[in-house]
């Protein structure tokens, strides 16, 4: 299952981004939920740093799928409508495929 973790602050914005595991509804290289998840949270990631001036660390392990995006500040508007987005298209993926293949999570810091 891939479990993506979102830290946003109380006033909504997002300070982090935690993404970690394999959604396991295919073999290697057919599956679409891993993919879908994967080309979501990589878009997004390349957009904002494209596309925004925000400054943000992240870490990458292949093996166990991570993907842990951490900004300096709260993220700004751009980034934000860029993250609203993706969360958009998680929850989809989530309501159409399942928590057992996917499951979103929101944490307040």
């Amino acid at each position: 299952m891939i479990t993506i973790t979102v830290y946003r602050n109380q006033k909504k914005q997002y300070t982090r981004l935690h993404c970690i595991g394999h959604a396991e509804y295919a073999d290697p290289g057919e599956d679409i939920v891993c993919a879908g998840v994967s080309t979501l949270v990589l878009n997004t990631i390349n957009a904002i740093d494209a596309f925004t001036d925000e400054v943000f660390t992240a870490h990458t392990e292949r093996e166990s799928g991570l993907i842990d995006i951490q900004f300096q500040n709260p993220a700004g508007h751009d980034a934000q409508l860029l993250l609203q987005t993706m969360v958009l298209g998680l929850q989809d993926i989530q309501k159409n495929y399942g928590t057992a293949y996917s499951v979103l999570i929101f944490k307040e810091v």
